[in-house]
């Protein structure tokens, strides 16, 4: 496949990254727990000049590489973390820490934008200010919302900031890119039922909230198949069902947890709405009383219209156009917590595909998954014609 000079430049380094890829994969750290990946980060940043922030919202590292006298500003987002996953794939570099696994893919996202990094600092002409942001705890939804209540675009603004994600099953080096919402909102919800604990041989005498849990349960599914669009897309799973310590109780209380996915702002709002009514409307024709407990872990990811263009000219410049697939849609129903930081400053959030077959194809959040080390050369590649276009 015939990519551009630009790429072929990167291989050149290729050889150092992939041992780095492969080292902190060996690694995995969970969660805002990422200390010996960020001392990692660190040491390279400030080998090659960086002005280097560190504890940025926990774990966090933020780099700031500043080149002329430009004002614009431009963020480049890369996570960190792994996940509690036995590694099944014997590989050399598999985890050497029981039960952490690099499942989805974040050892790569890391490699890839320290390629950028370097090549960036030793190579690369722009105008303007480039801060790279390393993320912890991506995959508990926490880590990027951490880092901005600890000040990172206050502290280090961007005018726009961007990140990507491997792609199994899509061909390695194709890059999909979409405008407007491509990755779900991720809502929480805790649903407390109170009814009237009692006899289970005198259940006149209780308030039983177990047939207004399995009613609130029932009536809940009819949301989607009836109240969203074909045009329009929700997810309302029941996780979670708690109720009761002994056959003969009737209990005083019933739980359950539901996961709420939607891929629009107003649809998330509008299936809130809709949950709230059906809970409270049931619980009330039993005579329990409910509380419901709200939380919205990531809001819908939604690609800015020009950000989303400039990272097309970008990758196309970096890949070749061929490469770019325009036509192929991104969403999906899984959350992505870099959606807190596109709600508070425009960017793009892109796929580049992992590759085919039954190793490369294999999907993220697997035992067998690894991520495919060409990409390394070709994600920093579409990093480094970002920078340069954006920051012309």
């Amino acid at each position: 496949m015939n990519y551009s000079p630009l790429h072929t430049r990167l291989q050149d380094s290729t050889e150092r990254f992939v041992t780095i890829r492969r080292n902190i994969h060996a690694e995995p750290e969970l969660g805002q727990n990422t200390r010996e990946t960020a001392a990692l980060v660190i040491g390279l940043l400030e080998g090659w000049g960086y002005e280097v922030h560190t504890g940025v919202g926990g774990c966090g590292v933020v780099g700031v590489l500043r080149r002329g006298s430009g004002s614009k500003t431009l963020g480049l987002r890369a996570d960190m973390d792994a996940l509690p996953i036995v590694e099944k794939n014997g590989l050399p570099w598999a985890s050497r820490r029981e039960g952490l696994m690099h499942a989805c893919g974040h050892d790569g996202h890391t490699a890839t934008l320290l390629a950028a990094a370097e090549q960036l600092a030793l190579h690369a002409e722009f105008d303007g200010t480039v801060n790279v942001i390393f993320q912890p705890d991506e995959e508990g939804l926490t880590g990027a919302k951490a880092m901005m209540d600890d000040g990172l675009f206050r502290r280090f603004p961007c005018d726009a900031v961007y990140a990507f994600h491997n792609m199994p099953g899509f061909p390695v080096g194709h890059a999909i890119i979409k405008s407007g919402g491509v990755m779900a909102s991720s809502e929480r919800v805790c649903i407390t039922l109170t009814g009237r604990g009692g006899h289970g041989a005198m259940p006149e005498r209780s308030i039983d909230p177990i047939p207004a849990l399995a009613s609130i349960i029932s009536a809940l599914q009819t949301v989607v198949s009836r109240n969203i669009g074909v045009n329009d897309s929700a997810v309302i799973s029941i996780g979670k069902v708690h109720a009761g310590t002994a056959v003969n109780i009737i209990p005083e209380t019933a739980m359950l947890e539901l996961s709420v996915r939607t891929l629009d702002p107003q649809v998330r709002e509008f299936v809130e709405q809709r949950i709230r009514g059906i809970v409270l409307g049931q619980a009330a024709s039993f005579g329990v009383t409910a509380h419901i407990d709200y939380q919205l872990l990531a809001p819908v990811l939604v690609n800015t219209p020009a950000e989303t263009q400039h990272m097309l000219e970008a990758a196309k410049r970096a890949l070749g156009t061929a490469n770019v697939l325009e036509q192929v849609s991104l969403k999906a129903m899984g959350s992505e917590d870099f959606a807190w930081m596109l709600h508070e400053v425009p960017g793009c959030y892109f796929g580049l595909g992992n590759g085919m077959g039954e190793f490369n194809g294999c999907s993220v959040h697997n035992d067998h998954y690894d991520f495919n080390d060409e990409l390394i050369p070709l994600g920093a590649a579409c990093w480094v014609a970002l920078v340069e276009d954006y920051l012309r």
